[in-house]
């Protein structure tokens, strides 16, 4: 897989946006709402150019049964891939555009993990403008080796991800920004 980082995209929330309602009408009651998370939801921040979003689901379980119909507007199930409790979903294969991370709703841990970084960058400039910084060294640094650069970020966004828990505890943040309730 090529890692190719760029400047923020304004077309991205629009992405969203467009494949958050072909999700809603396939899940339908389902979903509890979905959220666009990742790089690609924070304003100005460099990223790969990969649409993140979570979606928050009654049943994990569930889930399996809407593998078909998600593979019928482009999205390939492989199950938990790795993470216990999650569903994900990718569309574009080694080329991916979009990924899903499918947690249930009680699933409090990851949805606070995944919700919690890209509030805070949104709040932080200067860890967001430090991190898009060290996303663009990385990916000139490792243009052809996703591990390479991914081991490169992981202690930066273990630090992030740490103080944006903490931050978002202190200040009781509800999770509304870019999402798409029910």
């Amino acid at each position: 897989m090529n890692v190719i980082v760029t400047n923020h995209n304004e077309n991205w929330n629009k992405l969203f946006q467009e494949d958050a309602k072909l999700i809603r009408d396939i899940l339908k009651d389902e979903l509890v709402e979905i959220h666009h998370i990742g790089s690609t939801s924070v304003p100005n921040l460099k990223a790969k150019p990969i649409i993140d979003m979570l979606p928050v689901v009654k049943n994990i379980k569930n889930i399996d049964m809407y593998n078909e119909k998600m593979a019928e507007i482009g999205y390939e199930g492989l199950g938990e891939f790795g993470l216990t409790g999650r569903r994900y979903f990718r569309k574009g294969g080694d080329n991916r555009t979009h990924q899903l991370h499918m947690y249930q709703f009680d699933n409090e841990t990851e949805i606070e993990r995944h919700l919690a970084v890209p509030a805070y960058l949104r709040a932080h400039d200067d860890a967001a403008k430090a991190y898009g910084e060290l996303k663009a060294k990385l990916a000139e640094q490792f243009p052809n080796d996703i591990t390479g650069y991914m081991d490169g970020k992981d202690a930066f966004v273990k630090d992030i991800e740490r103080k944006a828990i903490a931050w978002r505890k202190s200040n009781n943040l509800n999770y509304s920004i870019n999402s798409v309730g029910r």
